[in-house]
């Protein structure tokens, strides 16, 4: 749903592509961006959020099925021939799957590798021919679970421990091209992803309880620090992994006494 007048980038804008720019993260990261003065492309398939993001100054978006063939390549070089260039790509396109793994059905399994692991690799594939002349920043997110051990992750722990691995190997394939590659590692965030996990008030307090600040992260604890790992400002920054969790895992949240 791109608007027809032609890109003509100031000086100091830059050209920002976000799949999964409708979820809860990336819709935050998209006006942020945006409403600094830069280009932005989100992509989804959730088509009345998308509209509704199309209509803010500075974003175009595009209706992206992820899953199927070709559909994330197409998306970047449909970005690259309108606007002549992309500066930074950020993923923040994940499901979620809480089960043991003698629970776990190979459908399941293909589908938690397939929207998570799977599409980086492919917008890491496709990103890096895009910037592969004037460098840029590409921007995965992980999550918590990928280093710390949570009952019933196995499946989405794999996944997002996959992500880290593909981010620090392509920040050494790419670091010479100036493309730099990094990761954020969430702890639990309010989205609609996590909604149904924090519904009730039990469940609420005991992930709260969980992270050493003692609450529930926002999409803007998140956003912020991709944000700032696509700009400029993060220039000497690669192959790093940053955990964004409130503490959950590397810090002991403190037992209250009886």
């Amino acid at each position: 749903m791109p608007s027809e007048d032609a890109f003509e980038p100031q000086s100091s804008q830059k050209v920002y592509l976000i799949f999964g720019g409708t979820g809860g993260i990336g819709s935050v990261l998209a006006g942020s961006l945006a409403e600094a003065g830069h280009k932005v492309i989100v992509t989804g398939r959730d088509e009345a959020r998308l509209r509704e993001l199309n209509g803010l100054p500075n974003v175009d978006s595009y209706s992206v099925d992820i899953t199927e063939c070709g559909a994330i390549d197409q998306c970047v070089s449909k970005v690259f021939e309108r606007y002549g260039r992309i500066d930074g790509v950020a993923n923040c396109i994940g499901s979620l799957l809480l089960k043991p793994a003698h629970l776990v059905t190979d459908a399941e399994w293909n589908s938690i590798i397939d929207v998570n692991l799977t599409s980086s690799f492919k917008i890491v594939r496709a990103s890096v021919g895009a910037m592969i002349k004037t460098g840029g920043s590409i921007v995965l997110v992980s999550s918590a679970a990928a280093t710390v051990g949570l009952a019933s992750h196995e499946a989405i722990s794999a996944a997002k421990a996959g992500i880290e691995g593909l981010a620090v190997a392509a920040a050494a394939s790419y670091a010479r091209r100036n493309i730099r590659v990094n990761c954020v590692a969430p702890g639990m965030v309010e989205t609609k992803l996590t909604r149904n996990l924090l519904a009730s008030e039990s469940g609420r307090r005991a992930s709260e309880a969980m992270h050493a600040l003692g609450r529930i992260g926002a999409p803007e604890d998140i956003s912020s620090a991709i944000r700032w790992l696509l700009s400029s400002e993060a220039a000497w920054v690669t192959g790093q992994v940053f955990s964004i969790d409130g503490g959950l895992t590397t810090v002991r949240p403190r037992v209250a006494a009886n």
